[in-house]
């Protein structure tokens, strides 16, 4: 499915959180704003009420965007995670063969990936070429095109 998104089930309670606070919390904020703005008159030349006009347009978007990525949401349960190869959901950790660094990753979707907390995306270049990989393989990623930058990991454990 091309709008297939992966989750794992904190990420899927995180855009449901997301979610009911925008519905509720936000909109009501941004109603609140509207009105105010509107006792001010005239809104052809309104400043503060066609701020809060594009404020609630971002809100509604990101709703649309929080409803439509979980309606297509393929959530990842743990206890079906199969740990004999890296999948979505697992955390797998690498040596980096060039430095002697090991280094540990969680693959999760991308909407979910924060790379500088050691959660990476299944379509990124690392996550891709670690997906169904084995303890013990190696993996050659080419990080870079322009200046041939490639890491190469071993694939040290799996688990979830």
């Amino acid at each position: 499915m091309d709008n297939e998104v992966v989750l794992t089930k904190e990420g899927q309670k995180a855009l449901l959180d997301r979610l009911e606070f925008l519905k509720t919390d936000k909109r009501a904020e941004v109603a609140k704003k509207i009105g105010v703005a509107r006792e001010f008159g005239d809104l052809s030349e309104n400043a503060e009420y066609d701020s809060a006009k594009e404020e609630q347009a971002q809100v509604e978007a990101e709703i649309s965007e929080i409803e439509n990525r979980l309606r297509f949401a393929r959530i990842i349960d743990k206890e079906d995670i199969d740990t004999s190869v890296v999948s979505a959901g697992c955390f797998v950790k690498v040596k980096d063969l060039d430095f002697d660094d090991e280094i540990e990753y969680q693959i999760v979707g991308a909407t979910e990936s924060d790379p500088l907390n050691g959660t990476i995306s299944n379509e990124s270049p690392v996550g891709s070429a670690l997906l169904g990989k084995k303890v013990g393989d190696c993996v050659s990623v080419v990080l870079s095109h322009n200046n041939n930058s490639t890491i190469r990991y071993e694939i040290m454990s799996i688990r979830v």
